[in-house]
Formats: C-alpha cells, structure tokens, sequence
C-alpha cells in the first residue's frame, strides 16, 4: 500500500469516527470557531474556493494539504466532497504527519 493510500484509509477512519467536517459554509464557521485542526483541499478544486479557504486557514493558522484530487477525497469519505476539514486534534495531528512524510509515492 502507497503512502497515499495510507493517508486517504486514514481519512476514511476519520469519517467513520465523525472527526471530519464537510460542507462550505458549514467549514468556514467551524473554522471561524477554531474547530478545524486540519484542511485537505482537492487539487481540482476551484479558484474562487481554494482562494477562499487557504486565505481563511493561512488567517486561522490552520495547516492545509492539497495533495488529493476530488476523486480520492470523495472516494475516502463516501460523498462527493471538494474540501474536508479534521475537527480533531489526534487525527489532525497524525494526517500532518503522514502528509509531510508523503513524497507522492
């Protein structure tokens, strides 16, 4: 199993314990109340959206990955998603982990 995999199996574990936040505007207010630990932004995302959450994260200090298109993303959560945000501090902290160590592989 790739290094990816491994990332995007994690983010599915994280799904299924209810640790992830989906949605725009229900992730910018979690982010607005500093409840967001973690935001994966898809590769394929659009501008408008991608500008919108860098900047709310860069603002918040909240780490961000954008190593996954909206396929893997969805695929790993079940739903068809563009942007997820970790409301979790234990699976924030082991997703940065995992994703500083990826090298794309």
């Amino acid at each position: 199993m790739t290094n990816k995999e491994q990332i995007l199996n994690f983010i599915g574990i994280a799904k299924r314990a209810g640790k992830i936040t989906t949605g725009e505007d229900i992730l910018l207010n979690a982010i607005k109340k500093n409840k967001i630990k973690f935001l994966i932004i898809a590769t394929d995302s659009g501008k408008a959206s991608l500008k919108k959450f860098t900047d709310k994260a860069n603002s918040y200090n909240i780490p961000t990955n954008q190593m996954f298109t909206k396929v893997d993303i969805s695929d790993a959560i079940g739903i068809p998603r563009t942007i997820i945000g970790i409301a979790d501090n234990g699976f924030a902290k082991r997703l940065k982990e995992m994703t500083n160590n990826c090298k794309g592989t």
